[in-house]
């Protein structure tokens, strides 16, 4: 029986990467013995009704991980990976009393799962390098990933560079603009804000944009750890972060310049305004990342 089921999970791999399972073949291939090999599962939502962006997100890096591993040379009968849909194995979900997805799951050739055997995707994100990591201290797999060639990145670059290009040329007779402080200062808040809100942590990790709540459907945008984040909340910290940034830029304009004393008195109490308003907002999402973090302004 131990052959036959390898020899049927072989079969399936052969036609696809990632095999779908439904109920049935879930307990026959990966809960019931004898099993010499070891499986992961991702639990997920795909079907569009579901509204699950996270599920998809997460499922074309999965595909990308089994596809690094049915094509390498060191592809073998000892690991396979597999996909169960709600919609197509919702018994499953209730046997294992899961009630989120996407979930990744590690099912050891012998044993239970223990806790170390379900992937922290809040944490970690679900990034396929990620994944491998965490399969290769499960199962002692190693698995190089392998991504397929995107010329997107290339593609811009060199549109931002024809672009450049073409306005230098065009404005070859007058390059004044090149010492224009204020376009550079701007450029440049333009990268910090980016670099301090996190953007280079979701090129690492790949987090999902929010998480959806399967049981009341509340879409959370502020991960509750601090040690992870979710795509929209480095949105919201760079907004916030220049929101504070124009303040404070209006309370220098309001204290240097030489114009009507009650313009200049409007502008401080508007760059006043937005400094307090924001940065209070900003200790509280601060707050509520740290827990026990004692300090809070006008906002908790």
């Amino acid at each position: 029986m131990l052959s036959e089921k390898v020899e049927q999970m072989m079969e399936w791999s052969s036609r696809r990467s990632v095999i779908r399972m439904n109920g049935d073949k879930f307990r026959r291939f990966v809960k019931a013995p004898p099993r010499n090999y070891s499986v992961i599962v991702m639990f997920t939502a795909l079907q569009p009704q579901r509204q699950c962006s996270v599920c998809r997100q997460a499922n074309e890096e999965y595909q990308v991980l089994a596809n690094s591993w049915r094509y390498s040379s060191a592809f073998s009968n000892k690991l396979f990976f597999t996909v169960v849909d709600y919609d197509e194995g919702a018994d499953v979900f209730q046997q294992l009393n899961m009630n989120s997805a996407p979930t990744f799951m590690h099912f050891p050739a012998k044993g239970k799962p223990k806790r170390a055997d379900t992937f922290d995707l809040q944490r970690i994100g679900f990034a396929s390098e990620q994944l491998a990591k965490w399969i290769a201290d499960r199962t002692d797999v190693q698995i190089r990933v392998f991504r397929p060639p995107n010329y997107s990145g290339t593609i811009a670059l060199a549109l931002l560079v024809s672009l450049v290009g073409g306005l230098l040329y065009l404005r070859r007779n007058n390059l004044e603009f090149i010492y224009n402080k204020t376009g550079w200062a701007m450029a440049a808040l333009c990268v910090v804000f980016a670099m301090t809100s996190g953007q280079m942590w979701n090129h690492i990790r790949g987090p999902p944009y929010a998480h959806k709540n399967p049981q009341n459907g509340q879409v959370s945008y502020i991960h509750g750890s601090s040690q992870a984040q979710f795509v929209a909340e480095s949105h919201i910290i760079l907004l916030l972060n220049a929101a504070i940034t124009m303040g404070m830029v209006l309370l220098n304009e309001a204290a240097t310049s030489k114009g009507d004393v009650g313009k200049r008195r409007i502008i401080c109490l508007v760059g006043l305004g937005l400094v307090v308003f924001f940065f209070s907002f900003l200790l509280s999402i601060f707050r509520s990342k740290y827990h026990g973090y004692p300090y809070s302004f006008l906002i908790k």
